[in-house]
Order: structure tokens, then sequence, then C-alpha cells
């Protein structure tokens, strides 16, 4: 039997490679004779890079010349991939400021990028922003210049778009030929009930009055820029939404566009059974993540699937396993998941029947 394990990480846990890894371990157990295709998944946010660069052995690591270290890619083909999540992604701040947290560290490793001869495009993965700054801060590095009534620059984060009363994109740095794709997970738009600031800000700190406040503030970058609202500019704290107005771009499932990168599609045609998991399955897991993603490329080869998954809210049968149900405590699951993935991926092996 050939079995394709394909997981996302257990944020905060482990790794979708050593997820795959742990899994594989479980399954050699029992069925020593399969042949297993571990391809570690991801969905535009934090791993992103880990994981096209585990399927492309020439990619090159470029240092992002930041204070802190990360990198981003360039495939023999010029095709440059970039991932917001190491830049200035919230698994990197000590201490959450959802105010003052900006994407410019972002925009400067964009004008790195476009200003490398060797680069023809660009695929920026988006998920995992520390800030709500509607990409204001990542267009000011590129060249533009965003002023107060003063004629001054505003400062950076979502607050100082309160400020705002002029962009100017006149500076902006040329775009590479081959054009700029944007990965990401949601579609939300930058403004509304589902902007930006309504649904993420919160996730990152923000308080019911910082909510209205950032609300307020990417309504007016909205309104001074002209730019047109659009589904998916609410990523990451808007950042599409500010990377757009610099550059056109094109807006792409995170998910589905890294398992083509990676060669999934044509795995799991050549398969006879999936594995795929995350750290929590829930009904939002269909949309745009992951395990969904996966489901949805299994279904359309007509291939069987299971699931290895920290926690889940929908029932899974005998086609799954949660970690909390065989682990003695939820801590047992979450601080030594390598351990009970292999359990899992043990048990998984010993419910297929041929």
């Amino acid at each position: 039997m050939k079995v394709v394990i394909a997981p996302d990480s257990f944020k905060g846990s482990i790794s979708n490679l050593d997820a795959a890894i742990a899994i594989a371990e479980g399954w050699r157990a029992v069925r020593r004779a399969d042949e297993l295709i571990l391809k570690p998944m991801a969905d535009g946010g934090e791993g992103t890079l880990e994981t096209i660069a585990l399927q492309n052995s020439e990619a090159l690591r470029i240092s992002c010349n930041l204070a802190h270290d990360c990198f981003w890619l360039l495939l023999s083909d010029g095709t440059a991939y970039v991932e917001l999540a190491s830049i200035c992604g919230l698994t990197l701040q000590e201490k959450l400021d959802p105010m003052r947290s900006h994407t410019y560290e972002l925009g400067r490793v964009l004008r790195q990028i476009a200003g490398d001869s060797r680069v023809s495009k660009i695929i920026l993965s988006v998920g995992g922003s520390a800030s709500t700054d509607g990409g204001a801060g990542l267009l000011m590095a590129l060249g533009a210049r965003l002023e107060n009534a003063n004629g001054r620059e505003i400062e950076l984060g979502g607050a100082g778009l309160e400020t705002l009363s002029k962009v100017d994109i006149s500076g902006v740095i040329a775009a590479p030929v081959g054009g700029v794709i944007c990965l990401s997970d949601v579609t939300n738009p930058l403004l509304g009930a589902t902007g930006s600031a309504a649904i993420y800000s919160p996730q990152k700190g923000a308080t019911s009055e910082q909510v209205s406040k950032l609300a307020r503030a990417l309504e007016r970058f909205q309104e001074v820029s002209g730019h047109n609202d659009f589904p998916g500019a609410g990523a990451a704290g808007g950042t599409p939404y500010g990377l757009s107005i610099a550059w056109d771009i094109e807006m792409k499932s995170g998910a589905l566009a890294i398992a083509e990168i990676i060669g999934l599609p044509e795995a799991i045609n050549a398969a006879d059974l999936v594995i795929t998991g995350e750290g929590k399955l829930d009904r939002q897991s269909d949309y745009g993540k992951v395990v969904g993603t996966i489901a949805e490329l299994a279904g359309r080869n007509d291939k069987p699937i299971m699931y290895c998954v920290g926690a889940s809210e929908i029932e899974m049968g005998e086609k799954g396993i949660a970690l909390i149900d065989i682990a003695p405590s939820l801590n047992d699951a979450i601080s030594d998941p390598h351990r009970w993935l292999i359990q899992a991926g043990t048990e998984l092996a010993l419910r297929v029947k041929n």
C-alpha cells in the first residue's frame, strides 16, 4: 500500500515535518511493507518556507538582513518565496502590541527581493501577522509616503493611520516583471463586520476599544487612498490591501497553492490512502485550511482519508484519532506530541484491513 502522510503543523506544539515523521514511525511499526510518502503541508502561515524548501532542495536561502534570523527562498526559475510570519509574525513578539505592530520590515524584505535581478516573480505567504496596519508599513518601506495633515510621515502601526491625510505612491519601487501573488487562507475584506480589525485584531491582543479604533483607522486608510476593498484584503491585518496599492497582486488560496508547489495532488493521485492532521479539527478546517484542502484533493481522486489531530470538534469515527483521547491529559498531548503521534500512527495502521 502507498500512503501519503501530509499533516499541517500542530501550532505551538510540533512542526509539520516532525508530525509527519512521527506518524510514519508509528505506521511502520505495524505495516513495514507499505510505501510512505511524506508531504508536510502548510497554508501560508508559519512554516510555509520550510515546507517549500523541503521539497525544493535546489532553492537558495537568502538572508532578510533584519535584526532577527530569517530568510527568503529563491528557486532556479526566478520565483522568490517570502513568509510574513517569519519576518513580522505574531510568534516573534514577546508582548502583544496591537496598535503599534506593523509590516515595515516585510516591506524592507520585499524591496530587497524586488531589487534582486535574479527574481522574476514574488510569492508572499501572509498568515500569522501580528499587526493590523492595513499593510501601510510595507507600503512605506516600498517607497510610498503616508503623511498626516502637517506633511509628516505617520507613525507606524494601525494607530498611525488615524492621522493619515495623504498617500503618495510615486516613489514606490517597481514589482518584478512576473508579478506578485499573495497566499492566504482567508477571504475577509479589509473593512466591515467581517473585516480585519473586527475578526482578527482580538487574536493579536486588541481590546474592544482598540478594535473600534483600528477599524476606524483602516476606514481612514481606505478613504484617503481611494483604493477599493476586495475579498482577502483583510488577511494578515490587511497586508494584501496595502500591497495592492503599491503593486498589482493576485490572491490565491495558500493551502491549495502550496499543495501544488510541493506536488501533493500528483502524490495523492498515485496513493492508496491519505493521512492528514492539524492541532485542532473543527468546522473551520474545511475553509481554506490544510486539512480541508487535502480532503478535497483526496475526494477528487476518490482516495480514502484518515485524520491524526490534536483535538477534534467533529466526530471522526474509525477515520481519525485525537491525541487528547489517547494521552493522559491535554498537557501531555501538547508537551510530548511526538510520542502520542507515534502511537496515533500505530493505531491508525491497525485499523487498515488489507
